[in-house]
């Protein structure tokens, strides 16, 4: 009798692992681009002055606030594109498309004419005064017009991960970091014009990224037929669905805001470290987010075509490589924890404190890599209600956690340890319940591009 073949399971899963790196490799090359936007124009306003760089700062806090909420149009137009792709109806997903990008320009329009309009007082709520002031409202007012952009590349982003393409935007988000550079370098030294020189010099950049993808959106819908005109009905659709997505964001940033207003009672010290080991946290997000970025596109399609069980596959797969993912990092935090701080600061006392929180971090880092992981999968199913209850829900989980490290007095590193332990472990734990016990579910599984 002969043995069952297994040459056609190893082949699938093959494919799959073929599948994901296609989308995921270079999602994480965009990714890690976009930051290096505020990095650039941080290391050419450096020059001009302290006073110049607090306000941008300042000015950035504020206006990346603004732009991390409207991620949602990205998030929403993904899923929406991708399922209308595996339901064979091309049609429909630029449709969705075009509709996303409407909406984003109907958000840009808005918000920069209420940010232009209200930049003196908003930076005034923040406390700044003197020429930080007038350079945080200048840099603020100027960036306005490079918002419109931005949400258009969101927009624009969405669209082409539905489509399966992730190389596109990796090549505009690059060749747009290179002209913010050449222009900031212009405007900001060439022609004298400060840190307003530096808000124009990257909203044109922004407005040359934005412009080849309406300029796609536009060639394809074209090209099949599909009118340039929103549909109100879509652009609803896909308002309702970026409202609970927005409710999802806002979970989030609530509870990294907390952490931080916990730290600030420990003193300089811990908040100086809190700060740099946020920012290793962050930068490993990079490669996770990038596994969430094809987990939406997948799923999205894979849902669209009524394949449930090759949805169900490519998600077990994408959870493994996240746990391993953070397996490897975890290991790699664990070894070089205790020099790490080294590179960013030469105070003994904040490298000795940073140690403690990346060993912490580093403990937490599967969690971390199955969190983020199931966040795509269920972006990526449309799951939006869901993830932005579950999201409040996790916040609610949190504070009790926060609240014990800060009325406990624990100070110094033992006081940033417990922090972490609430955030990297407690916070991402609650995460990975509420997430897990949906993923083995199927009610996030509807099927079609209904």
């Amino acid at each position: 009798m002969s043995q069952p073949s297994t040459s056609a399971p190893v082949a699938s899963r093959r494919g799959n692992a073929r599948e994901i790196l296609r989308l995921a490799v270079p999602a994480f090359g965009a990714l890690v681009a976009e930051p290096l936007f505020l990095l650039a124009d941080s290391a050419i306003v450096g020059h001009l002055g302290v006073a110049q760089l607090a306000g941008v700062g300042l000015a950035s806090a504020v206006l990346h606030t603004v732009v991390g909420l409207m991620v949602f149009l990205a998030y929403s137009t993904t899923p929406a594109v991708a399922r209308a792709i595996g339901d064979g109806q091309l049609g429909k997903a630029l449709a969705a498309g075009r509709d996303g990008v409407w909406l984003a320009l109907l958000l840009g329009v808005v918000l920069a004419v209420a940010g232009f309009v209200a930049a003196e007082p908003l930076i005034g709520l923040m406390g700044a005064e003197g020429e930080v002031r007038a350079f945080a409202v200048d840099y603020l007012r100027w960036s306005m017009p490079g918002l419109v952009a931005m949400l258009l590349v969101f927009a624009g982003t969405g669209v082409l991960r539905g489509l399966q393409d992730t190389r596109t935007p990796l090549v505009v988000a690059t060749a747009g970091f290179g002209l913010n550079i050449v222009l900031n370098l212009w405007l900001v030294y060439g022609l004298n014009w400060s840190v307003t020189g530096s808000a124009v010099g990257t909203s044109v950049a922004q407005w040359g990224m934005a412009a080849v993808y309406v300029l796609m959106v536009r060639r394809n819908a074209l090209r099949h037929g599909v009118s340039l005109l929103p549909s109100w009905h879509g652009i609803r659709s896909m308002t309702r669905v970026g409202s609970w997505l927005m409710l999802r964001t806002l979970s989030l940033r609530a509870a990294i805001l907390v952490t931080v207003l916990v730290v600030t009672g420990q003193g300089a010290i811990n908040l100086a470290a809190h700060q740099l080991a946020m920012t290793i946290f962050s930068f490993l997000a990079f490669a996770l987010d990038a596994l969430a970025i094809a987990a939406q596109a997948l799923i999205g399609k894979e849902l669209g075509a009524s394949n449930a069980a090759k949805a169900r596959l490519l998600t077990t797969t994408m959870i493994r490589w996240g746990i391993g993912f953070g397996v490897v990092t975890g290991l790699l935090l664990a070894v070089v924890a205790p020099w790490a701080g080294a590179l960013f600061t030469p105070d003994r006392d904040v490298q000795a404190a940073l140690a403690v929180a990346l060993w912490i971090l580093a403990a937490g880092q599967p969690i971390a890599g199955y969190v983020f992981v199931l966040d795509g999968v269920l972006i990526g199913a449309g799951d939006a209600r869901y993830l932005a209850l579950a999201g409040v829900a996790n916040v609610a989980a949190y504070a009790p956690m926060l609240a014990a490290v800060a009325f406990s007095g624990a100070a110094g590193a033992a006081g940033l340890a417990w922090l972490w332990a609430a955030f990297s472990i407690g916070y991402m734990a609650a995460r990975a319940v509420t997430l897990g016990l949906r993923a083995r579910s199927d009610r996030w599984m509807v099927l079609g591009s209904a």
